[in-house]
């Protein structure tokens, strides 16, 4: 049978497309499937966030959350007259707005938005504030500086300061887990980038604001992730908690006042969680709200430094005061250790204080010198003491597999040919190990020493374990600074 010409184009056509058609069917069969929606993350945690009652709170978790407040004051106070914030007064004093809260340990008064960034950077620039060892986020931070600043200005009782201070760590600290280590690993200083959303969601609490502005704060806490892992051994670390606290307070502010935001700037495909991280576990932000809590897991830093060097300070001191050994006694100090710890504290010639904090070697070597790890071992005199400068050289220290991050491994040989061993679990201030009040109460002590009077220091501790008694929280910000 004879075939026409649009017959003959037509089968043509079919036999030419056949190979594309099936090309395309084998491609669309390939695709991988489609990822199953994420849960409305934002929306469920403002909805949790708002619920939240201090009465309802495990009794656990209110003592950590006073202990929480305790140590961040004590920081605070100890480093408001480092350098770091020095600078960052005389920078910004002439911008502020009204005196509505007041600094630790000084005498002048910002804005609060001002005043929760200074008192950040103060309560960050030792190293020495708490840390959530599943992500190493220092959860009170960005929240206690933010929402002290707003009980200056507008009172709230410690009850509810309280309750907001533990939605504010359980905030930033479940979104970091969800996002914890690529996030971390990317390069991104996770209590900058979490913090805001834990400052947001306290300063929100306390202003009463609806679901939907809550989501809001959220929203607009997503769009101000602070803090770059670079800045570490510098001012700028310190400078990341500060503005995670002011950017979270700022947040809040504006939502109150209606500004509005995506409804799921955390979960959304072009949303936070999945533009600064290729790990998004959303069960880790969901899972367990109000039942499970975070800041159980929050821990007190007997040393002033990386949490990664401290399980060597222990074992130095352990070495140091149990078995007596002395600096010029020791040929070599061998450590094995997890690749984080030269990934964070890598840095072998320190010049100063800061840099010391991220450095092993220092702090193997100041511990042996001066048996402590406090401010004042990681400050600039100490970084350039000969003998430190001498036995941080003999320091050694090995990636090894089997170790972990919270874990070292030392051996110290002598000059005589001894060796002394340690190896060290868990150091003194983990969950395992964690400081005692009394511990907590001599840390607040010698941190103060020096800036305030013995008798005030002591007042200010004791508004800090009355905070469920007050019926004003401000008042421990207005105990704290100089000359009150």
């Amino acid at each position: 049978m004879s075939m026409n010409r649009r017959s003959l184009i037509g089968a043509a056509g079919l036999a030419l497309a056949t190979p594309a058609l099936q090309a395309g069917e084998a491609a669309e069969a390939a695709k991988p499937a489609a990822k199953t929606p994420p849960p409305h993350v934002t929306k469920i945690l403002a909805q949790w966030i708002l619920g939240s009652s201090y009465d309802t709170l495990p009794d656990p978790v209110r003592r950590e959350s006073v202990r929480s407040v305790l140590n961040w004051v004590g920081v605070a106070i100890g480093g408001s007259h480092h350098e770091t914030v020095d600078v960052a007064v005389s920078a910004l004093q002439p911008f502020s707005g009204p005196p509505q809260a007041g600094l630790f340990g000084r005498t002048e008064r910002f804005d609060i938005l001002n005043a929760a960034f200074l008192n950040g950077v103060s309560s960050h620039i030792f190293d020495f504030d708490d840390t959530h060892l599943k992500t190493i986020i220092h959860p009170a931070g960005p929240v206690a500086s933010a929402i002290l600043a707003y009980a200056e200005m507008k009172p709230v009782t410690g009850r509810a300061f309280l309750d907001a201070l533990v939605v504010g760590i359980e905030t930033e600290c479940r979104i970091g887990n969800a996002v914890y280590p690529n996030h971390y690993d990317a390069g991104w200083h996770i209590t900058g980038t979490c913090g805001p959303f834990g400052a947001a969601a306290a300063a929100g609490k306390l202003m009463g604001l609806t679901e939907q502005q809550m989501v809001y704060a959220l929203g607009l806490a997503a769009s101000q992730p602070v803090g770059l892992r670079e800045s570490f051994g510098s001012m700028n670390k310190s400078f990341n908690p500060g503005r995670a606290a002011s950017n979270g307070l700022f947040a809040a502010i504006l939502a109150a006042k209606g500004f509005t935001s995506s409804d799921g700037m955390i979960e959304a495909k072009r949303g936070w969680a999945n533009t600064i991280s290729t790990k998004q576990d959303w069960s880790e932000i969901t899972d367990g709200l109000g039942s499970r809590y975070e800041a159980q897991l929050n821990t007190y830093k007997p040393f002033a430094c990386g949490i990664v060097m401290h399980p060597t300070i222990d074992a130095a001191i352990q070495i140091r005061d149990a078995d007596h050994v002395r600096p010029d006694d020791i040929k070599r100090v061998d450590l094995k250790v997890h690749p984080l710890v030269l990934e964070l504290t890598g840095k072998t010639a320190p010049k100063t204080g800061l840099e010391g904090k991220f450095s092993i070697y220092h702090a193997a070597a100041v511990a042996f010198v001066e048996g402590a790890g406090g401010e004042k071992q990681f400050s600039d005199r100490a970084v350039n003491d000969p003998r430190v400068v001498a036995l941080r050289q003999k320091v050694v220290p090995v990636i090894t597999p089997g170790i972990e991050p919270a874990q070292v491994d030392m051996t110290v040989t002598l000059n005589d040919g001894r060796t002394v061993h340690r190896y060290i679990e868990h150091a003194i201030g983990s969950i395992e190990k964690p400081m005692s009040d009394a511990q907590l109460d001599a840390k607040f002590a010698d941190l103060a020493a020096g800036i305030l009077p013995e008798a005030q220091a002591k007042r200010v501790m004791q508004l800090c374990r009355s905070l469920p008694e007050l019926k004003d929280a401000g008042d421990v910000a207005r105990a704290g600074v100089s000359g009150a």
